[in-house]
């Protein structure tokens, strides 16, 4: 049949969907990236800036020209940034709808500015730019989310809460502790992220399409005038790699987990039944329909970002993954996960940071807990291989009997009469019961790296010493 009847035009219609124009518009649709990609706009200046210079010094264009060229970028830039520049999807990216309109500026001059250049390494120096920055932005956000826990890992150095394992109660601890252990995560976080500014610290610029170009060009002029350390050294892995961009969500995937792990604490603290902490009204939202209703949803909205940021790092491997040597437009697919999880992992840190530092922590709720489960147990342990001289095996027997009996009485471990811990091992003292409360347990927790108060204010003295 043909497509000249009511059917056949019905049909197209249909597989064209919206894209009136049939299939330019729809590749026009697919192959644009302007929509997301002029995020890039004040790195492509930057590069092209850096670009120009180089090429007017080493005698490849004109000082006029390079002058021309400088003059309507920094116009272009003004445009952009006060909101009167005409973006075009026709141009596709940001490269050409800028190159285009530093030809409408300066007219002929401007076609040199793609001398010894593709978009392949032009695209590849915006982006290692913009997230290079990012990583930046990064360590300084971390390092004020460990400051908000320094202050108040100090205030609470002997809080005592209970410590947990399967989320049962293990052993007593103090709160200080408790959120130093933040303080160690998202220090190795700042850590990866200072290595992943190391590692992606060299210059793409000059590598061209592929191959590199057979223009004099000064690789390492460019690279040092946008405060690279050093040029790339290979062009067809310099043009196809995009390392940088997956250890940026694999580092962000690491941080957002970390966050993950703190709301998760914080939700389930701040439920009546722990009445662990009280978060602000500012972190809180009301029911539509409970009035007594404090719903903790910036901490259950930090830990679902995680989710997004996660996806996104698994999105750019998979991208990845197959593409043979050397630029491939996959990669066009490999900003707007970065963005994305960039934006939430920013936004996750602040109200981190937020919520840490107007928490009102309930010191006697925790105090209260502290001692379930019998917390003290292995205290009653440790006290019969020191003061008794059993080996720890046997040691652990007799605690499991007395823990049994206190059970069974409905009491705590400090609560047994001595007469009935006698009656489970004869060794035992009086002196027993110093031990077994919760403040002497955790005060006797005094290895390096423990949770007896001076210990926690060691490791804040140390943090605040290596910030």
């Amino acid at each position: 049949m043909s497509d000249n009847t009511a059917e056949g035009k019905s049909s197209n219609q249909m597989w064209g969907g919206r894209f009136a124009s049939g299939p330019a518009a729809i590749m026009e649709e697919i192959n644009a990236s302007i929509d997301f990609d002029r995020k890039l706009y004040r790195q492509d200046i930057a590069g092209s800036l850096a670009h120009a210079a180089m090429l007017s010094d080493k005698g490849i264009i004109s000082s006029e020209d390079r002058d021309k060229i400088a003059q309507g970028l920094k116009t272009i830039l003004g445009e952009i940034e006060q909101g009167q520049f005409q973006f075009s999807r026709r141009l596709e990216d940001i490269h050409m709808n800028i190159e285009a309109r530093l030809a409408d500026l300066i007219g002929p001059a401007a076609g040199r500015l793609h001398t010894a250049r593709s978009r392949n390494d032009q695209v590849a120096l915006d982006f290692r730019l913009w997230v290079k920055e990012e990583l930046q932005r990064t360590d300084t956000a971390l390092t004020g989310l460990i400051e908000a826990f320094l202050e108040r890992a100090g205030e609470h150095a002997e809080t005592v809460m209970p410590g947990f394992t399967h989320l049962q109660s293990a052993q007593p601890v103090t709160f200080g502790h408790h959120l130093m252990a933040y303080v160690e995560m998202f220090g190795r976080d700042r850590s990866r992220v200072r290595d992943a500014i190391e590692r992606l610290d060299e210059s793409p610029l000059g590598a061209a399409a592929l191959a590199g170009t057979g223009y004099p060009i000064d690789r390492h002029q460019t690279a040092a005038a946008l405060n690279f350390r050093e040029p790339t050294r290979n062009s067809i892995d310099t043009v196809s790699d995009r390392d940088f961009a997956l250890e940026f969500l694999a580092t962000a995937s690491i941080a957002a987990t970390h966050l993950s792990r703190l709301a998760e604490e914080i939700v389930i603290w701040s439920t009546p039944q722990f009445h662990f902490v009280t978060l602000s009204d500012a972190f809180s939202t009301g029911s539509s329909i409970m009035p007594q209703k404090k719903n903790p949803d910036a901490a259950e909205l930090v830990r679902a970002k995680t989710g997004r940021i996660n996806g996104s790092l698994i999105a750019l491997l998979t991208v990845m993954k197959g593409l043979p040597l050397a630029y491939s437009k996959d990669m066009q697919e490999d900003k707007e996960q970065v963005f994305d999880a960039a934006e939430s992992l920013e936004l996750s840190i602040a109200a981190m940071t937020g919520m840490i530092r107007d928490l009102k922590v309930n010191a006697q709720s925790m105090r209260a807990a502290a001692g379930s489960g019998h917390s003290t147990a292995t205290d009653l342990a440790d006290w019969l291989v020191r003061e008794a001289g059993l080996p720890f095996r046997e040691a652990h027997h007799v605690t499991g009997r007395a823990v049994a009996l206190a059970d069974e009485k409905g009491c705590t471990l400090s609560d047994l009469p001595l007469d009935a811990l006698q009656a489970i091992h004869a060794s035992i003292t009086d002196d027993v019961f110093n031990v077994l409360s919760v403040e002497a347990s955790v005060a006797s927790r005094k290895s390096f790296g423990g949770t007896a108060p001076d210990q926690v204010r060691s490791q804040i003295a140390w943090w605040r010493e290596r910030l």
